[in-house]
């Protein structure tokens, strides 16, 4: 299995499976384990062998056939199961052996997890000649995403405030492997009282204890003070495991053991036990519940046949420039993409591997229409008002091509009207099934803000994102205010549920050096970053849980010799 580099486009070996002998239908036990980017374009390649001998050279093997495909194309399809065929394609013969390689092979490698294969040639690969298939499934590792949520109470704390009782809060801290702690949580304040009741939280457990049941986690209770120099009234100690046994006996604390079966934990201050030789405890801290369950990723959610809905809508408006001349925006040159259709490309070719059917309404706004010259907002790139879907990306790209030369554009900028657009089709299913994402690029400041405002707001409690990207020297400060990262979007006095908007400008992508690739790369990474979050906040405050991957087909493939132990690593 190969890689391909984002920067120099070259292709390194990332592993090997084991070789295993005598079969037409090999099903490989060695797993390869990458990082898995939502917002990158991971190119895989994956090279088959027939291995003669001992040698890890390649170029001493049959090649048998490849494969291509991105590894979010392997997650986005149904079960995260992919089925390439393998082909020979361009190929050179090795000048020692006189047997085939791939002409890509650079000497370097590539690559992610193979499955199984079907039917490849016994005795190398033929250009034109059927070379079989290749089965590749990705499965995200378990790495402790478990979530603890607990409730605790205190009886009896120390008086710590002259005029009132106190005001006490819990200080939870991890231990680290040197003995030092790390604060991992603190609790709400609770005004004025002895026998507080605080509510109930939720917390990873890799932040609780990093995975370990046994390590000594440490609570400290403190007495809030206004001026921040809170009073210290007693600590304890415990571990997860202690906490997973719930309420119970043993989860009263007696200065971080659990407590004796007479029932009576007591939460220590050590400088006043030094004191005070009648020192008892200084209260006495109980957890009331204990829960846990596995968090849920992004990943769950597509495994479980989650889709996700892209739509496009384009700024057609006057102040992008006459589209026949080469200082416009919408300039089709014949050498190169225009902006509109980079930032297009870039993010729909990550994005269009989550969508099975490959059918994306593309919408344009801010253009005069034929054959009456109307203005529209929210008008079919196609021309099909009843569908508005495009086959893939290309087919995108070509109906913005054809509606340059039949709309006129003129304005204003009104975002609105696209918004509420996707958003009634996102309000139409919200079981979990679907997740729409909406890509707005404009080059202009928004004329309707306190409209788009709404809409978006609204749409913030709906299965959706958006995505905005200005292109030209526009300035963007409203752009800025719609993205929520520092200051949650409102409209009437209502805060959005969710940030769901991201902008980027385009021009900050731009690369002075004329490496389109690597910019465009740069560009969805980073524009693309916020969907998985965004996508399981929405399901997670609507409590839905992901649904079970489907069942893998039941194909049994021939029967194959038993296997050995393989004999030597095999190169693909």
């Amino acid at each position: 299995m190969y890689t391909q580099g984002m920067e120099n486009k070259q292709w390194r070996e990332f592993g090997r499976t084991e070789v295993i002998d005598n079969t037409l239908n090999p099903d490989f036990v060695r797993k390869f384990i990458v990082d898995y980017f939502f917002e990158e374009k991971q190119n895989l390649r994956f090279d088959l062998y027939d291995v003669d001998s001992k040698s890890p050279d390649l170029s001493k093997h049959d090649f048998l056939g490849q494969a291509f495909c991105t590894l979010g194309e392997i997650v986005g399809s149904s079960g995260s199961r992919l089925e390439k065929p393998l082909t020979i394609g361009a190929f050179s013969l090795n000048s020692r052996t006189g047997k085939p390689m791939p002409a890509v092979s650079n000497g370097s490698g590539l690559w992610m997890e193979s499955l199984r294969t079907t039917g490849p040639e016994a005795s190398g690969g033929v250009p034109g000649k059927k070379c079989g298939t290749i089965i590749l499934a990705a499965e995200e590792l378990s790495n402790c995403r478990d979530v603890a949520t607990m409730q605790f109470c205190a009886n009896k704390l120390d008086k710590k405030d002259f005029f009132g009782k106190s005001d006490p809060f819990l200080v939870f801290y991890r231990s680290n492997e040197d003995g030092t702690f790390t604060i991992c949580h603190k609790t709400e304040v609770m005004k004025n009282t002895l026998n507080p009741v605080w509510q109930t939280f939720s917390i990873p457990v890799r932040a609780l204890c990093n995975g370990d049941y046994d390590r000594t986690i440490k609570v400290e209770v403190y007495d809030w003070d206004r001026d921040g120099s809170h009073d210290f009234i007693g600590e304890f100690t415990t571990s997860y495991r202690e906490l997973a046994r719930g309420q119970s006996q043993f989860n009263i604390y007696e200065g971080g053991v659990s407590v004796h079966p007479a029932g009576q934990g007591q939460v220590i201050n050590p400088k006043k036990k030094m004191k005070k030789k009648k020192y008892v405890n200084s209260g006495t801290v109980t957890l009331l519940s204990f829960a846990v369950e596995s968090e849920c990723t992004f990943l769950d959610y597509i495994k479980g046949g989650t889709q996700i809905n892209f739509t496009v809508a384009i700024d057609f408006t006057a102040s992008n420039g006459n589209p026949s001349q080469s200082t416009s925006l919408h300039y089709m040159s014949p050498y190169q993409l225009n902006a509109y259709a980079l930032a297009l490309t870039a993010v729909g070719e990550i994005i269009q591997h989550y969508d099975s059917d490959k059918m994306f309404p593309a919408l344009g706004f801010g253009a005069k229409l034929p054959p009456d010259g109307r203005v529209s907002h929210e008008f079919p790139l196609n021309g099909n008002q009843e569908n508005p879907s495009c086959c893939g990306i290309d087919g995108i790209l070509d109906a913005y091509h054809r509606s340059l030369r039949t709309v006129q554009l003129y304005g204003p900028t009104n975002f609105a009207p696209v918004v509420t657009h996707v958003a009634r089709s996102a309000a139409a299913v919200q079981d979990g099934s679907q997740y729409s994402v909406l890509l707005i690029i404009t080059d202009g400041v928004i004329s309707d803000m306190a409209q788009t405002k709404e809409a978006i707001v609204n749409a913030a409690k709906l299965p959706m994102s958006i995505i905005i990207i200005g292109v030209g020297q526009a300035e963007f400060d409203a752009m800025v205010e719609l993205d929520g990262d520092d200051v949650r979007i409102s409209s009437r006095g209502k805060l959005a549920e969710r940030d769901i908007v991201q902008f980027v400008p385009f021009r900050d992508y731009v690369d002075r050096t004329g490496n389109h690739v690597l910019s465009m790369a740069r560009l969805a990474r980073d524009v693309l970053a916020e969907i998985p979050d965004q996508l399981v906040s929405y399901m997670k405050a609507q409590g839905i849980r992901p649904r079970p991957p489907p069942a893998a087909p039941t194909h049994s493939p021939p029967k194959s010799p038993a296997r050995t132990p393989p004999e030597s690593p095999l190169h693909i």
